[in-house]
């Protein structure tokens, strides 16, 4: 496994419009264990997907499991073609970004979503989400649709802010 090179704004291969996953191979197989392993190197992140490292595919992998938020959710998940089918509510939230290191932003999404995918082995997947997952989910399928959530923010004057960084307990890594 190898930590992968995550793109940051302004990057322009941001933008780009992610392809479908036609091969469910051991090549794909072995970037999502990268892709994992980016993701859990990342200061507290629950999702990552497969443009931020420069893969344009259409591979996410979400977790939240381990956030304070974590009612309700469906643990560690790999989305291969995530498509969400079923939007219902909306509500304004923080979000953060891997690809957005110094800001956080306040972003209307769907509260409840359903979402079909496949798994690595191309297997159907499908699933009702809602609250902070529902959340995660359409803010990683944004990315394989080139936008970020700063693209979503409704006023980058109102609710664009500067995040803190934080020093991790004598590690010297930032957060």
């Amino acid at each position: 496994m190898a930590l992968l090179e995550i793109l940051q704004l302004p990057d322009e291969r941001l933008k780009q419009v992610s392809e479908p996953v036609e091969v469910f191979d051991d090549e794909l197989r072995a970037f999502i264990a990268d892709l994992e392993e980016t993701r859990l190197n990342g200061p507290a992140a629950v999702g990552i997907a497969a443009p931020q490292v420069g893969m344009f595919k259409r591979v996410v992998i979400i977790d939240c499991s381990t956030t304070r938020k974590p009612v309700p959710n469906h643990g560690y998940m790999v989305l291969v073609n995530p498509e969400i089918t079923k939007w219902d509510g909306f509500e304004k939230g923080r979000e953060g970004c891997l690809s957005v290191p110094d800001y956080t932003g306040n972003v209307i999404r769907a509260t409840k979503i359903t979402l079909s995918a496949k798994d690595p082995y191309g297997e159907p997947l499908q699933f009702d989400m809602e609250g902070y997952e529902a959340r995660a989910a359409q803010h990683e399928i944004d990315h394989l649709d080139g936008m970020l959530f700063v693209d979503r923010v409704v006023s980058r004057r109102t609710d664009l802010f500067k995040r803190k960084v934080y020093q991790d307990g004598g590690t010297g890594k930032k957060s």
